[in-house]
């Protein structure tokens, strides 16, 4: 039996060392395929380094996360348009998050909603909304969160129905660039660093300005004349500001599209960050989406969160 186990660990340590030499070389390739400006040049940056603190980076998801411990405040300003862009319905409020005693609950301070935004039953009616109400309101009193983001991974695959799209959408949000699986047509697309996906993408890194602090500026855009490869690829540009001190996200700007004939998506999306002590937040959001699924009626969403007043 010693001997069985041991052999297992040694099994083991192969597997994850060969995983490890892949990942290294991709790195290596990547960074080759990556333009520098000249104040990178001269600084003499590890660029497969840098390549493999993105790809691994928990910062901007544990950004997230970081919400589930603390009290704020938010203007939330939600807006469902009709195909000439007239507001058809909407949402807006200030809420308050209260954190006390390991548990968090949220107060509606001030709410006006318009058209059909909610059911008879005060369900939302749109997706755009489910989604809004999973990153920013509290329903009821949720207690035992924390903060933890290493060793934890979204599973789709575990669940199903709304839950598994719920997760796909958490991924799709907090890991753009990195493979999601069940998603039909697109879940490899959105692997922009796999370096065979890679070649359809310009990669830039810059020295950057984000409300005073020093922050790497990378850079993934589509190339220009895809022509008839534009269906290889999901994610069409993404900015991200890395603090240079610490590689955390400290803003990050994004455009995916897709067309797979029986659903198409068009989203943008910004993000800003601030810091609460050691804690990093989101302080602003701000999201355009175009969605159109089978058997559903086409959503056009856009909304914008504002952060305040951390506790």
């Amino acid at each position: 039996m010693n001997r069985l186990f041991t052999l297992l660990l040694f099994l083991c340590s192969l597997t994850a060392s060969a995983q490890e030499t892949e990942d290294s070389l991709d790195n290596q390739r990547l960074a080759k395929m990556v333009n520098l400006t000249e104040v990178i040049i001269r600084s003499d940056l590890n660029v497969a380094r840098f390549i493999n603190q993105v790809k691994n980076d928990t910062t901007f998801y544990k950004a997230f996360r970081n919400l589930h411990i603390l009290g704020f405040t938010s203007w939330n300003d939600i807006r469902i348009r009709d195909k000439k862009g007239s507001v058809k319905a909407a949402l807006m409020s200030k809420t308050k998050q209260t954190r006390a005693n390991g548990c968090r609950t949220m107060e509606v301070i001030t709410e006006n909603s318009t058209g059909d935004f909610y059911d008879e039953d005060h369900q939302f009616n749109y997706y755009t909304a489910e989604l809004y109400a999973g990153l920013f309101f509290t329903n009821g009193t949720i207690c035992g969160e924390h903060n933890i983001v290493k060793g934890m991974d979204f599973n789709p695959r575990s669940a199903s129905g709304m839950a598994k799209h719920k997760q796909q959408l958490k991924m799709l949000f907090f890991n753009p660039g990195k493979k999601i699986p069940g998603i039909p047509f697109i879940g490899d697309k959105i692997d922009i660093f796999d370096p065979d996906r890679a070649e359809y993408y310009d990669f830039t890194i810059d020295y950057g300005d984000y409300e005073g602090q020093s922050c790497y500026v990378f850079t993934i855009k589509a190339k220009e004349n895809l022509g008839g490869k534009k269906d290889k690829i999901v994610i069409d540009n993404m900015v991200t500001w890395f603090n240079t001190r610490t590689m955390e996200v400290m803003a990050r700007n994004y455009d995916m599209s897709y067309n797979a004939g029986v659903y198409d998506f068009d989203v943008h999306m910004e993000v800003q960050m601030t810091k609460v002590g050691e804690l990093l937040v989101p302080k602003l959001l701000r999201y355009i989406g175009n969605w159109d699924v089978a058997f559903k009626k086409r959503e056009r969403g856009v909304f914008t969160a504002t952060l305040f007043d951390f506790q």
